[in-house]
């Protein structure tokens, strides 16, 4: 069994889910290529879980003061250079065609006539749910990005046959929480803006990362470039996380039971809709713009969740080195039920100690 898998690269939670994915399929005896694109070559990092991996430019938006720039996302990509690699890409050495929202892999296997299998958050708008809901214009855009033939969303509930619980790559040792310790992840917004409002809250710790970020701390806010590893050790320490709406940073503060605060890219259908669903299911509170009055009512009120999911990179693993013969809903039905028997015995276990602390 010889797989690709096309990895969007334009978000680090692409990259942290199919990190995840990839080290499940280990396990596996299958043979796993990769190919990434959406971000230029030189600002991937941390790719070890990816042995076999290529690189194409692919297709990314453009982001200006927070917010997504249509006009300059057309003007910016290099259309005849994605067709191009569209075209040229060969996928008859392949058994099977995973892709996680990557639109290389994705047309060429439409092209091709190959079975492509859609793998990750943006397939859970593919169909109607209840709780996701998008314009009739971005959902046809989603669904033109980067087609696929079987449709495996992700939710972080269940919603819908076609969806799974999330993929979260733990990356970390659980360690203790320090109290009032906050990570930073607000990657769409500038360094300074992010500076500005951190530092009208001196009681505070920050960890901050961000793409601008040397190692540093500034007026007792600590900065940190790009780093997997390492903002997994910072995450696992903070009391809460402050971050824009990508399904996977809020995914792995649900699983961890983080205190979460949500802002959505402007103009970003998928964090709009994301953050829109956090805040309706009480999961995270959603700022539509940071401010010192938002972030001091979050630190004052905001309440900490957690959502128990089984180990699903090692269940699509299977399910993929087996051919994904499986049917979608089939799988979906299982891991909810997983997710719920997970749920259940956790909170007998909560009621079992909350009982004897009383006796």
């Amino acid at each position: 069994m010889k797989i690709l898998l096309g990895i969007q690269g334009t978000g680090n939670g692409h990259l942290s889910r199919c990190s995840a994915l990839a080290e499940a399929l280990q396990q596996h005896a299958v043979e796993v290529d990769y190919l990434v694109s959406g971000r230029p070559q030189e600002l991937l990092f941390d790719m070890q879980a990816f042995p076999q991996w290529q690189w194409r430019k692919g297709l990314s938006f453009a982001v200006k003061n927070g917010q997504i720039d249509l006009l300059q996302t057309l003007k910016s990509n290099n259309w005849r250079q994605f067709w191009h690699d569209v075209n040229t890409l060969d996928l008859s050495p392949y058994d099977l065609i995973v892709t996680d929202y990557e639109p290389v892999v994705a047309w060429a296997a439409k092209r091709q006539g190959k079975r492509c299998i859609g793998v990750g958050r943006q397939y859970a708008f593919y169909q109607p749910t209840k709780t996701l809901h998008l314009p009739r214009f971005y959902n046809k855009l989603i669904k033109f990005f980067a087609p696929v033939s079987d449709v495996v969303g992700m939710h972080w509930v269940k919603d819908g046959q076609h969806t799974l619980p999330p993929i979260v790559h733990h990356r970390s040792e659980p360690s203790d929480v320090e109290s009032d310790h906050y990570l930073v992840y607000l990657p769409f917004e500038s360094l300074l803006t992010v500076h500005r409002l951190l530092a009208q809250f001196p009681q505070y710790r920050f960890s901050v990362f961000h793409s601008e970020a040397k190692r540093q701390r500034l007026a007792g806010i600590d900065y940190y470039p790009p780093s997997r590893q390492r903002f997994a050790e910072l995450f696992m320490q903070a009391e809460g996380v402050i971050s824009n709406a990508g399904f996977e940073t809020s995914s792995e503060a649900l699983a961890y039971g983080k205190k979460l605060l949500v802002r959505p890219l402007a103009g970003q259908f998928e964090q709009v809709a994301n953050a829109r669903c956090l805040a309706t299911l009480g999961l995270a509170t959603q700022l539509e713009h940071l401010s010192e009055a938002g972030l001091r009512h979050w630190f004052a009120n905001g309440e900490a969740q957690q959502c128990y999911w089984p180990d699903v990179a090692s269940a699509v693993a299977q399910w993929l080195a087996t051919g994904a013969t499986t049917p979608v809903d089939e799988l979906s039905r299982q891991l909810w039920k997983q997710s719920e028997q997970t749920d259940l015995r956790s909170l007998l276990r909560s009621d079992y100690g909350l009982l004897r602390s009383h006796v």
